[in-house]
């Protein structure tokens, strides 16, 4: 091969080599932990948004489920100073402050926290992207924070079998769940899956009761199953009245009753949800604006 033909090969070889590193997934960026207190996860390119603003609400403002919120922030405030705590599983009433309760309990510890202001963490991992959980939970595992994981209105469908995947991430596999990570999920469902589906199982299944076991142990990873009922009148009341006092919105008792419980039967439910409507709609006619 004459040294012309050589040189015409190496350039090849060299624009070939160009043309597959282009082609080549980039490598993931480093997380910057010190960037936010939130971040998303985004799971097509193993990478952490930063979240600057979180949208979430002062835990005064969440009313009628004083029990569980002190249960989940005490479980919050000693997985923040490294003691043992649980998984958490939200379930029950929509509308009634499940995802809500998350946000505002890790603000509540890291704003007490006397030492290592922000060292909890809250990531966002989407539903879609749970059987990415492994690789997320590499990523953290080794970083000095720690870390709340959030999945919001959590469940499966008949035909989906990632719920195996995050069975795995939380307690099974040798690793097991890093010290430094917990998961907090919201869900409407008790145990995550659709009701006729574990009855299905029961029915066609040769050991019934094992089929069944498969299904529902997924919710026994989390250790704290913390309940959401529909709320009284008179919660829905005092949810409205404590969001008009904290944006200072001036309107008359009497009419404020008349027109909130108008607007509760308008919507068929009472909830903190529809509560918070109800304030964005009343704060509109008397233009009056919000507290961010």
């Amino acid at each position: 091969m004459t040294d012309k033909a050589l040189q015409t090969l190496n350039e090849k070889l060299d624009r070939l080599i160009e043309t597959i590193s282009r082609l080549a997934p980039s490598a993931a960026p480093e997380p910057q932990f010190d960037a936010a207190d939130c971040f998303v996860w985004q799971a097509e390119t193993c990478s952490l948004l930063p979240v600057p603003h979180v949208n979430r609400v002062d835990i005064s403002l969440i009313k009628g489920v004083d029990r569980v919120r002190d249960i989940l922030i005490d479980n919050t405030r000693r997985f923040a100073a490294g003691l043992p705590a649980n998984n958490a599983l939200l379930w029950g009433a929509r509308g009634m402050g499940k995802s809500s309760l998350v946000k505002a309990a890790h603000a509540r510890v890291n704003r007490a926290r006397e030492t290592e202001a922000g060292n909890l963490k809250l990531v966002e991992i989407h539903r879609e992207d749970i059987e990415s959980l492994p690789k997320l939970m590499t990523l953290l595992k080794d970083a000095r924070y720690r870390f709340i994981l959030f999945c919001d209105d959590l469940s499966f469908d008949h035909d989906d079998t990632s719920y195996k995947s995050l069975k795995a991430a939380l307690e099974g596999g040798v690793e097991g769940r890093p010290d430094n990570v917990i998961l907090y999920a919201t869900s409407n469902r008790r145990h995550l899956l659709p009701r006729d589906m574990i009855e299905n199982e029961r029915s066609t299944a040769i050991n019934p009761s094992e089929a069944v076991e498969e299904k529902v142990s997924l919710s026994d990873r989390f250790g704290l199953w913390l309940g959401f009922h529909k709320c009284s009148q008179d919660e829905y009341l005092a949810m409205i009245e404590g969001y008009v006092r904290y944006h200072g919105l001036v309107i008359d008792a009497d009419t404020l009753r008349a027109e909130a419980l108008e607007w509760a039967t308008t919507r068929g439910s009472r909830s903190g949800r529809v509560a918070w409507q109800f304030i964005q709609d009343l704060a509109g006619r008397l233009g009056q604006k919000l507290k961010d």
